[in-house]
């Protein structure tokens, strides 16, 4: 799985890597994040209809925006779902009711600087604690997590209530390999430049984004880092500072 991150790139600079034409308010204000956790605001690449000025949809266009980690179904009838929705599996979005229709046409990139996994102790190790490993791309270039996202209504809030909608998302993840797979059995799903471009055409239908996951993970670096990013609270660089 993946359950903590890091995203502490400008908003400017994600727009410029990721051919963003637009970035959104609330991604502008969010501050860098060295510990991105469960339910906080992160950042996504998406491609919709821009929104013109009577209300009626224009062209497709990209851009960077705000949603909350930890998909929401439209159909929940409480949001606190999301909570355990933060991961889904690659190999069972295209059938589970959750992830199905997200999977279909609501597709994202979650750009990260790097991720965290927790290594369990080697066999006979006379230590219980888990070593956490900083997950980076050996260039520290941006990685580019596939997501999906998803709105949900909220029932007790009125139809033109701008606070109504809830944007969430979730990060797509798949079996570990090689050396990643001795940290843990999950890792996110990574994808190359090559595939940003039809992952996020809501044009390309499920079969064709299934098809893009398929294609090997890049080589990333594994970093063993100090314990404090196991305290949410703690946020500050030194939390990916080698040991």
């Amino acid at each position: 799985m993946c359950g903590r991150y890091a995203s502490f790139r400008e908003a400017q600079d994600l727009a410029d890597e990721f051919a963003v034409a637009r970035i959104a308010d609330d991604v502008r204000l969010l501050p860098p994040s060295w510990n991105v956790a469960p339910t906080d605001t992160v950042r996504m690449v998406v491609e919709r209809p821009s929104r013109l000025e009577d209300g009626s949809a224009g062209e497709i266009e990209r851009t960077l925006r705000g949603a909350r980690w930890g998909l929401v179904p439209s159909w929940a009838k409480d949001p606190k779902i999301g909570s355990t929705m933060i991961n889904a599996r690659a190999e069972t979005l295209a059938t589970k009711p959750a992830f199905r229709r997200a999977f279909a046409t609501r597709r994202a990139l979650l750009p990260a600087d790097g991720y965290y996994e927790w290594q369990p102790p080697a066999p006979g190790s006379p230590t219980k604690t888990k070593q956490p490993i900083y997950i980076h791309a050996p260039d520290d270039v941006p990685l580019a997590m596939a997501g999906l996202y998803e709105f949900w209504a909220d029932p007790t809030k009125e139809p033109d209530d701008p606070t109504r909608w809830l944007v969430t998302a979730t990060v797509v993840t798949t079996t570990a390999v090689d050396e990643m797979g001795q940290v843990h059995d999950r890792q996110p799903v990574i994808l190359l430049p090559d595939r940003w471009d039809a992952w996020l055409d809501p044009a390309v239908d499920a079969a064709g984004a299934a098809s893009l996951l398929a294609a090997p993970a890049p080589r990333l670096a594994l970093t063993p880092v100090s314990t404090a990013v196991n305290k949410v609270s703690n946020n500050s660089p030194t939390l990916i500072t080698p040991l």
